[in-house]
Order: structure tokens, then sequence, then C-alpha cells
């Protein structure tokens, strides 16, 4: 049965958990994606945070099947990255034999192509994909930022259902807003949700709600309902921060498996979970987020 993504204003950006030997642990990613599934949060698989380009297509292919064979009860949405135009069509012809929910699609990796060469890409994606696709601006990963007129030049395109904003500027989001009004606006940044919530943002695609699904939902919809004091305001930016402090997503890993909710804090090469030296920030932000909620109630 078709879900309706709209439902869901929290999807979780899943870690993709690691055996001491840098396998890929199915035991821990189903554990991760029932919890998902229990806190009624959408899930991301294969994004950046779930290591996606560290994984070979073999693998991300397993991935895919084995979470797909759950059938959860929630929808499931995957990154679609890459450089070359023709491998990445390859691998949507495979996608699309897959009862996926959505398409998250970045901007092209590397190139830093400008707004004809984001247009093309775009659209032939779009094009080929028969199931919604967020577009995804994450500069900070691409060294590019998405071209606002390309997002122009692709609005009415019947794929094209949302936007993923992840560079930090309120700005950028009300000019991506404006360029094509019709597609419904996401975070990319745990920390900003208070500030795009002014801004008609319908939801957070997020990577503290792998170690706090519960917990970020309820703050997504506090944020959303502009029901966020201050302090709480400060208390999640300083939460999220924490979960940044090396690159994503070493940090929620480390927090995850010192929770016990992954077996491992493994991460696939070039990442490595020795980049963090201390935990004690993520756990002062958990001990932070579980005060607050249990407020909260």
């Amino acid at each position: 049965m078709k879900k309706d993504l709209n439902q869901y204003p929290l999807w979780t950006a899943v870690v993709t958990p690691m055996n001491s030997d840098s396998t890929i642990d199915y035991i821990s990613l189903e554990k991760v994606l029932r919890m998902q599934e229990k806190a009624n949060n959408a899930i991301v698989v294969l994004g950046s945070t779930g290591e996606a380009l560290n994984l070979s297509k073999r693998e991300c292919k397993q991935v895919l099947e084995f979470t797909m064979n759950l059938k959860l009860s929630v929808p499931v949405m995957t990154g679609l990255s890459g450089y070359n135009l023709d491998e990445t069509l390859d691998y949507l012809t495979y996608l699309e034999t897959l009862p996926l929910d959505a398409y998250l699609m970045v901007t092209p990796i590397y190139a830093k192509p400008g707004t004809h060469g984001q247009t093309h890409w775009f659209k032939s994606l779009l094009d080929k994909a028969s199931k919604p696709c967020m577009l995804y601006n994450v500069p900070g990963r691409t060294a590019v930022k998405m071209s606002f007129e390309a997002v122009k030049n692709l609005m009415g395109h019947k794929n094209f259902w949302a936007i993923k904003e992840a560079s930090g500027s309120p700005s950028d989001f009300k000019k991506y807003q404006d360029m094509n009004p019709n597609a419904r606006m996401y975070s990319g940044d745990d920390g900003m949700m208070d500030e795009f919530s002014k801004l008609n943002c319908k939801g957070l695609v997020s990577v503290a709600s792998n170690a706090w699904p519960v917990e970020t939902r309820a703050y997504v919809e506090r944020a959303i309902n502009q029901k966020l004091s201050i302090d709480e305001v400060n208390l999640w930016k300083k939460a999220s921060d924490s979960l940044f402090i090396a690159s994503n997503p070493v940090p929620v890993k480390n927090l995850m498996h010192a929770l016990k909710q992954i077996e491992t804090k493994v991460l696939r090469a070039p990442l490595n979970d020795r980049d963090l030296s201390s935990s004690f920030e993520v756990l002062e932000a958990h001990q932070m987020v579980q005060n607050w909620f249990k407020n909260l109630k």
C-alpha cells in the first residue's frame, strides 16, 4: 500500500552498523530499523550517514534488499549520489525494481557543475524515477551549492517532491522555497529546526534521531508547532553539534555503541572511530536530551 510521505515530519538517515572486521552487521541494522519503525519515523537508508559511498554497490544492494524484506510499516527512502551520470542511471534502474517509497538525490559530487549541468543531471534522474524525489543541497560534502536556477527549471516535474537543505543558511532555505513553492522543504541540519520552522519547514532529515528516535520526533513536532523555548533551542543546538565534532557518522556511531543500540562503533574506511578522541561530549548531550524529554512528559 502506498504510504503518504507528507505525514512523516521526521526522516532518520540511519547508520549502517559494522562488525569488528568492518563488514555489515545485519543484526544491529535490523535493530536500528525496528527502533525507527517503533517511533514511527520514516527512514533514509544509504545516505551519507549510512556511509553509502564507502560501501561497494554489491553491499548497497544487499542492504537495500535486507531492508525491503523487513516490510517496515514506515516509508523508506534511499540516497542516490554520484559523479558519472550513466552509472547513476544504471543504479537507478536497479532501485526501480525495489518497493522503495522515495529517493534522495544529491547534487553531483566533486565535479562542481553549474546550473545547466545540474538541471540536466537532476532531470535525467527525475525522468527515469517513478517515485517521489527529494533534492538535496549539502555543499559541505559536494563542494558546490545546488543551483537556485536549476531548482526553478525543474519546477513542475511530477517527481520533484521535496528539498533537503543542509547548508545551514536560512536565506538559502527561503530562496529554494521561492524557486519552487510546490516543493516541501526539509531541514538537513538537526540544530536548525527552530529557524527553518519559521520558514514553513515541513520536517527534518536527521542524524540525531538515530540515537534519540522518540526524543527527536518530539523536538521536531514542537519546532514545527512553534513551541520551542529559547532554552530548548539552545539545548538541541548543543546536542546536535556534539554529533558533528568529528565527521558524521563517527560521533553518532560512538554514542549508539555506548547506548548498546549497535554492537560496535566501527566505520568503513576512510572513516575511523578513533578520530573521535573522547565520548564525553556525546554522552553529555545524551544526558541533556534525556532530561529534557523526561521533563517534557
